[in-house]
This record gives C-alpha cells, sequence and structure tokens, in this order.
C-alpha cells in the first residue's frame, strides 16, 4: 500500500519541527525519526491507528507520535497523511471530507 502526504501535512510538520527544535533539538530528531517509522509503517498495516473519535467513519484514522496525532485517510490501496498536530488541539474533521 502506498502512503501519500496531504500539502497541509507536509506543512504542519514543517512548522513543528523547528517549534520541537528549539528547545530541544535532539527531541525534535527523534520526534521526526519516530513519525516518519510510524507513516512507513502504515504501508503494511493500514489499520493500526484507531478510529478518529470526533468523526467516527472507518476510513478516517490516526495514530499518535508523541504528543501529535497523525491523521489519515485509508483507501482500497493508498494511505493519505491529511493532518499532524497537537492532540490537545482541537479537529476540524470536516476539513477531511473526501
Amino acid at each position: 500500500m502506498k502512503v501519500t502526504w496531504s500539502p497541509l501535512a507536509e506543512e504542519q510538520v514543517a512548522e513543528c519541527f523547528p517549534y520541537i527544535a528549539a528547545e530541544r533539538p535532539s527531541a525534535a530528531v527523534r520526534w521526526f525519526d519516530g513519525l516518519v517509522d510510524k507513516t512507513n509503517s502504515l504501508s503494511i498495516l493500514p489499520d493500526q491507528g484507531r478510529m478518529v473519535p470526533e468523526a467516527q467513519r472507518p476510513s478516517l484514522r490516526e495514530v499518535l507520535v508523541g504528543a501529535y496525532r497523525v491523521v489519515y485517510r485509508r483507501g482500497e490501496d493508498e494511505v493519505i497523511v491529511l493532518s499532524v498536530q497537537r492532540e490537545r488541539r482541537d479537529l476540524d474533521v470536516d476539513a477531511f471530507e473526501p
């Protein structure tokens, strides 16, 4: 299964990394490595994440990497990473409509 990233998710990672690195550079590297490992594993185990509680749609799932939610849509032959954001932030599930 192929894993692709939405422009929004890429942008969010580009914003999160420097934020984490400002106080703890090595933690930022570990977080990023964990993010890459976790999202790559979705190609083998796309259903490993739970359904997003706010949406309750089987195709909209999430995994946690540290304090960040990685929201993705599972399709027939592709996983699309939609968003990467702090778990404490409100999630606008309507923004992820197909």
